[in-house]
């Protein structure tokens, strides 16, 4: 029997382990975590995203701040808010909902918040210390640490023995995964459009992780007998059987043709989805409790 992963309990588990921990840090005298989201203009997912995070962040008991700006904000203001937030004492994680509407440029923004406070692990600073193999001082992005609960819910914390391929080599996930899989001895090929025979390579896989943007990409002759499959990909698709116009979520692997052959796989959605926030909230409650010079808990 193929095991489902149940990506809604194991992030449901991160979170009553944050809730946990920031009360833990107020009986100790120290004040609420700290988490400030800032939106620019009037996308309709971005919104629904954010307010989930906000939603989560108070049901973790969280101070949490949202600075809803314009459409047409400047790229200074948007750094000099960002700029503010760094400066605050109170505020312990900054998150920049992404995409930003057109002019605005990310990259800058993103590399003005401190690395302490980048609960998005995506400052140069914190890609850095994962690329050396420091897990314990920076914050690594959500998604692949996301990711990696699950592959460890399967396997364990030691990876020793195992291929891995990660498919996607993105800064956002498949360069942080394939660091953190190798943090944990796996070994690990990354895979993408320019490699020669990518089914080959996920052939080999003890543990395969797509994510490349493809609908169903990953088909079941690709699937060593026995692999884990974790699916990060979130692709919107034509789904006529539900009437005209409507679409239905896939993923980046054939999930019907490959769960048979896999021994796990990651469903989409609730898969490697509901970890991202979850993992956000994780990186907010240990930059809180470095802030306040506590050892902060390990997820």
């Amino acid at each position: 029997m193929t095991t489902v992963i149940d990506g809604k309990a194991a992030a449901a588990s991160v979170v009553e382990a944050v809730t946990s921990a920031a009360a833990v840090l107020e009986t100790r005298g120290h004040r609420k975590p700290g988490l400030a989201v800032v939106i620019v203009g009037n996308d309709p997912a971005s919104h629904a995203y954010v307010g989930a995070k906000s939603k989560m962040a108070k049901q973790c008991g969280f101070n949490s701040l949202q600075h809803t700006l314009p459409e047409d904000t400047s790229q200074d203001d948007l750094m000099a808010l960002v700029a503010s937030l760094n400066a605050d004492p109170t505020i312990d994680g900054i998150l920049v909902q992404l995409p930003l509407p057109k002019p605005l440029n990310s990259d800058p923004v993103i590399q003005s918040i401190l690395p302490e406070k980048d609960v998005d692990g995506l400052h140069v600073v914190n890609a850095g210390k994962l690329a050396i193999g420091d897990t314990k001082t920076g914050l690594v992005s959500c998604t692949p640490a996301g990711a990696m609960i699950l592959v460890r819910q399967v396997h364990g914390s030691d990876l020793s023995g195992l291929n891995a391929l990660v498919i996607g080599r993105s800064n956002l996930f498949g360069k942080p995964m394939a660091q953190l899989l190798l943090a944990a001895n796996a070994t690990v090929t990354i895979g993408h459009s320019r490699s020669r025979d990518l089914p080959a390579l996920a052939r080999e896989a003890d543990i395969l992780v797509a994510a490349v943007g493809r609908p169903e990409m990953v088909k079941s002759d690709w699937v060593k007998p026995g692999a884990t499959i974790i699916d990060v990909g979130i692709n919107r698709i034509a789904a006529p059987e539900r009437g005209e116009g409507k679409f239905r979520l896939v993923g980046d692997v054939a999930f019907a043709e490959c769960k048979p052959v896999a021994a796990a796989i990651s469903p989409v959605p609730g898969g490697v989805g509901p970890m991202t926030i979850a993992m956000l909230m994780a990186n907010t409650v240990i930059a809180a409790y470095r802030a306040a010079g506590e050892a902060a808990p390990t997820f």
